[in-house]
């Protein structure tokens, strides 16, 4: 069974305010060093986990520097109020944009997400 995904970050408890703002999930756990947001539909759980000397990926990639190891692609019906309501919340968008209907942000930690629009 699939529980989570883990993230680093230096201030867990801030990038988990972050998303539990964007996403509307509510935060189910927080003591010194990790913080949980709990998925309202179900058991899908993100954990942020203190790291020390945490370095945020570079987007996009350079060689040399750290590399995004994953990110989170979250769909939305209306990308430029998404990504308005995402810079208001601390994100900043990315220089790089490779796609028309795709906006690159990185969040507070400097972890790149993505929103995408649904066409559907």
């Amino acid at each position: 069974m699939w529980w989570g995904t883990a993230i680093e970050a230096p201030d867990p408890g801030a990038l988990a305010r972050f998303y539990s703002e964007l996403l509307s999930w509510p935060i189910g756990h927080e003591e010194p060093g990790t913080a949980i947001l709990a998925a309202p539909e179900g058991s899908v759980y993100v954990v942020f986990q203190q790291a020390t000397g945490y370095t945020p990926p570079v987007w996009p990639p350079v060689e040399g520097r750290q590399r995004t190891m994953m990110h989170f692609d979250f769909q939305v019906g209306d990308l430029d109020s998404a990504v308005d309501e995402a810079v208001s919340l601390g994100a900043t968008v990315a220089a790089h944009q490779p796609q028309e209907n795709v906006r690159v942000l990185l969040d507070p930690a400097g972890h790149p997400f993505c929103l995408c629009l649904d066409t559907d």
